[in-house]
This record gives C-alpha cells, structure tokens and sequence, in this order.
C-alpha cells in the first residue's frame, strides 16, 4: 500500500469516474486502474462497483477511504510542518478567490504580495464558495478568500474588510439621480441576479424578503428576475436598460458611471464581510499575515478595513 494508492481512491470516489480521477491525479487512465484493482486486491476487499455509466462507493469503501483522505491530510501536515523550518515566505501559495471578489481584488493584491514576499509565487483559483471550501479542506488550495458566512469546521478565519452594497441602474432610469435607496424599494423593480451558487445572489436576496416572494400583479418577484453568470455580463445588461441589480462598491469600474446610474444604499446600507480562510493546522503563519496584509495595501476603494488579521512570528 502506498500514499500513490491512497490518493487514486480518493479521487476515484470523489469524481466518481476512472477516467476524471485519472486526468486529476496525472497520469494515465489505466495506470490509475491498475493500481486500484492492485489495492483492493491486497486489501481483500472491493472498493468501487463499476457500473456501465457510474462508478459507485461499496459501504467498506466509504470506510476505508475516509481513512485514507485522514491519511493524506496527516501526510500534508508533516511536509507543511517540515517546510516550517525553511524560510515560511518561500515556495508557491495555493489562494482561492470567490468570483465576485477576484477580478476587483487581484489586480492590485497580486503587486502588493511580490513586493511583500518576493519568493513567494501565487497560484490562484477562482470558484464559488462551496468549491474553495471542499478544496481548502483536501489541502488543494492552502487559503480563501470569501464573504462570510463561511462556518467551516476546522477552519480558521481572518477578517479583511466590510464591503458595501450599491445600486446599479440604467442612465435613463428615474433612480439614477437619487441620492439613496432603501433596500425594500427593490420589490419594485426587476432585479438582475447572478446564478444560483453565487453566494452574493443569496446576499442580494437577503436584502429584501419579497424578492423570494411570488410576483405580485404588475411586480417584479424572484420568477421574473433575469439571471447573468457574472457581475459584468449583469452591468452589460442594466446599461441596456433590461433592469437594475445590486452590486459590490469594489466591482464599479471608472468608466461605469458613464453607462449606469450608481446609488447608494440608505444607512445603514448593506455590507459584505471579506475574510481569508485557511485550515487550522496550516502552519505557515508569516505568510497568512503577509496575504492579509498584502489585502490592505491594495487599497480598495470604499470598503471599511479590519484589524484583525494575524501577527507574523517575527512580530510575535
């Protein structure tokens, strides 16, 4: 039995499928086979029912590779633990990034980080919150930056900023010119969402209860929203006069008040809280603190910043 084997299984179950397993781990489809029959043949037991279209988990299966995902976590605490004692800012750092927050932040946090940690290589991941969270906890990302509610077991956060919400309309629309909006007002309106699985959809809906309601007569509810994969394929959308939406303050551009009217929520207006997440037994220390603070000196522009990132060891 070898850590090789360990890791086939467990991709096996998670994709669920030989060939997907296969390209995740890198090598080849029968390579990945033959080392799994290998395995279950030492072990005396079987693993995976192969069907036609679908690879299941066996009950004894679900047993074992549970034990062998414990296993590969342990085996990445002890090299994590072994490169604790080279220099913790040297070598690539795995970071994921939601996508409503990514195309905002990285531009300015990718210069900020080499300037903080020269030998010190981003590698990024860009996926909704759900992904990043089940690839924090498999050790293929070692942190995350989310909005909250993030409540992860074995996980650790640290707050970065409190990100307000803004309203996004069409030059033409008569809200355009207003100084404020309150959030219930936008039962009144047709509402460009992002799809379901974008966790800021959720923050939007939140914003006012009857957007989840069924639609009133001559309303504008939840079944007549109109949908768009991304922030900006839904300001393409308000500038053509389709509706409006709701928008993180970070993600309005310098040129977007020239084809949307942008307003700001009443007070107290809508926020989202930023945070950085990794796993609590992840030891480089210094370079959590050295992403956190990276995340400051990129100086976003309207959002509130929070003092409670972590302390590097030197400062300590």
């Amino acid at each position: 039995m070898t850590l090789t084997e360990l890791r086939y299984i467990v991709a096996v179950a998670r994709e669920r499928h030989f060939g997907r397993a296969a390209a995740a781990c890198f090598v080849s489809q029968p390579t990945l086979s033959i080392a799994v029959r290998k395995l279950e043949e030492e072990l005396g037991i079987t693993l995976f029912e192969r069907g036609s279209n679908e690879i299941t988990v066996t009950d004894t299966g679900e047993r074992i590779i549970e034990q062998a995902q414990r296993v590969l976590e342990e085996v990445s605490v002890i090299k994590t633990l072994a490169s604790e004692l080279k220099n913790e800012l040297v070598g690539p750092f795995r970071l994921g990034v939601i996508f409503t927050i990514g195309p905002y932040l990285l531009p300015a946090l990718i210069p900020a980080l080499r300037e903080l940690a020269p030998d010190m290589p981003l590698y990024l991941e860009e996926n909704y919150t759900a992904r990043l969270a089940d690839m924090l906890k498999r050790g293929e990302v070692d942190a995350v930056i989310v909005a909250e509610p993030f409540d992860e077991p074995g996980m650790v956060t640290y707050p970065l900023y409190d990100e307000p919400f803004v309203v996004a309309t069409p030059r033409t629309h008569p809200w355009a010119k207003r100084k404020t909006i309150s959030s219930a007002e936008l039962a009144n309106e047709s509402v460009l969402l992002l799809t379901q699985g974008n966790c800021f959809r959720d923050q939007v809906l939140a914003l006012c209860d009857r957007l989840q309601q069924p639609a009133a007569p001559g309303g504008h509810a939840l079944s007549r929203t109109l949908q768009g994969s991304s922030l900006t394929t839904i300001r393409h959308m308000v500038a053509s006069g389709v509706g409006i939406t709701v928008m993180p303050v970070t993600s309005v551009g310098p040129g977007d008040e020239a084809l949307l009217g942008i307003v700001p929520f009443a007070a107290p207006a809508p926020t989202r809280r930023v945070v950085l997440a990794c796993r609590k037994q992840f030891y480089r220390r210094n370079a959590i603190a050295a992403l956190c603070q990276a995340v400051r000196h990129s100086a976003l522009p309207g959002v509130q910043w929070l003092d409670n990132a972590p302390m590097s060891a030197e400062a300590s």
